[in-house]
């Protein structure tokens, strides 16, 4: 069973790319947000791998992390949920904001994944609303998406924000709060507050929130 590969990136397609690995080209399916995060032709790349094994056909699926894995594999656990519309969803919302889309049963979110009718988008949202907060967000990202160009090293604003997300809620969890309470406290705060909030404001309003 594959787990990792890391290559040359040698082909990119709207759903695909093919790694060449030792001379040996493997094509593997992503989100385009891993499609167009990865790099560029010819940089070096390395991605975590789902095997799919058919009696017609081996799929590889590749995951710019471990928490995009880990959600994956939760989204296809669902009923209805195939691998093509896993990778559309994540395609539509980043996986380090998944938590919130299900703690807040935003079913729009959903729905804005190409083949995720408004059915589906409630049966995931009922199904996973108790998992989702059991995927460890802080997972270490030793198998992200990396490139010999150095554009995947570089932190964008929305990154940091993430991250301000994860921490307020990982605080109100040290504090006892349920996960799912704390990631619909912390959307609600997010909701009330300025754009680039700092990391304290945001527990602050989270806690208003959760004393209501």
């Amino acid at each position: 069973m594959i787990g990792k590969l890391s290559g040359i990136i040698d082909t990119f397609d709207t759903d695909h790319l093919i790694l060449d690995v030792g001379g040996v080209g493997y094509l593997i399916y992503a989100s385009s947000r891993t499609l167009s995060s990865i790099g560029q032709i010819g940089d070096t790349a390395s991605l975590l791998i789902n095997t799919n094994v058919r009696e017609d056909a081996i799929t590889l699926y590749g995951f710019a992390d471990a928490v995009e894995q880990q959600w994956f594999k939760l989204l296809t656990s669902v009923q209805g949920v195939g691998a093509k519309a896993g990778l559309s969803i994540l395609a539509a919302c980043p996986a380090d904001q998944l938590g919130f889309v299900i703690a807040s049963q935003d079913k729009a979110s959903l729905t804005r994944a190409d083949g995720v009718g408004p059915k589906l988008a409630t049966r995931i949202l009922t199904e996973l609303k108790d998992k989702a907060s059991k995927i460890d967000m802080t997972t270490s990202v030793s198998g992200t998406a990396a490139s010999t160009s150095g554009a995947s090293s570089q932190t964008s604003t929305t990154q940091i924000n993430n991250d301000i997300d994860q921490d307020a809620v990982s605080a109100l969890t040290n504090l006892g709060y349920s996960s799912a309470d704390a990631y619909r406290a912390v959307l609600a705060a997010k909701n009330k507050a300025n754009d680039n909030i700092d990391l304290q404001s945001i527990i602050r309003l989270a806690l208003q929130e959760l004393s209501a």
